[in-house]
């Protein structure tokens, strides 16, 4: 009998994120672009610890303007290396400046949603798991397009981080066969997107 999805467990912030925002096609650039750094900042850590302070991140971070973000320096770093409600990592501190400008470089060249939409046809791929452990870590699709974040200057955007945010995103729908939000998922996609 297919399962829903486990990974959620009985935290009630979790469940909710699971039925509200996970899977859920993102098409707007900046904020696939603040998913990516979140995903960026659990590096090491769970998704529900970055969840419990993605408000605290979003009051330290200007609301994840990259345009903001891309003019800091080391006065920015030093004042959120002090700040107890992020998590306080000098490198993501200083990798989420350089991807603010890579961000601006591409958003002001093609559309950050449209480089990275392209990497998956310009549609969610629908994947079709009996249970969260057929889920894979990475895919062809999440190396590519971390490659590519890679080239642009991104930092801290490796495969497995990049299929996180791309689940998270709806660029994959990664939500088992039983899920109820499998389907609603599928049904929020936009028509194929130009790629």
């Amino acid at each position: 009998m297919p399962e829903s999805c486990t990974w959620p467990g009985t935290d009630p912030l979790y469940i909710a994120y699971h039925d509200t925002e996970w899977g859920v096609p993102e098409y707007d650039a900046r904020a696939l672009w603040e998913k990516l750094i979140l995903d960026g900042f659990q590096a090491g850590l769970s998704w529900i610890t970055i969840l419990r302070k993605r408000d605290n991140f979003r009051a330290a971070f200007e609301g994840f303007d990259p345009r903001v973000i891309a003019q800091w320096a080391e006065p920015e770093v030093v004042r959120l290396l002090q700040d107890e409600g992020i998590v306080r990592h000098r490198g993501k501190i200083e990798a989420t400046i350089g991807n603010a400008r890579a961000w601006i470089d591409i958003e002001e060249t093609e559309g950050f949603s449209a480089f990275c939409w392209r990497h998956v046809g310009g549609a969610p791929i629908q994947n079709a798991w009996q249970s969260t452990a057929d889920v894979p870590a990475e895919t062809e699709e999440s190396k590519a397009l971390s490659k590519a974040l890679k080239k642009a200057g991104f930092r801290f955007c490796g495969p497995t981080i990049v299929y996180a945010w791309m689940q998270a995103c709806g660029l994959v729908n990664d939500h088992v066969l039983g899920c109820p939000r499998r389907e609603a998922c599928a049904a929020l996609a936009a028509p194929k997107l130009a790629t």
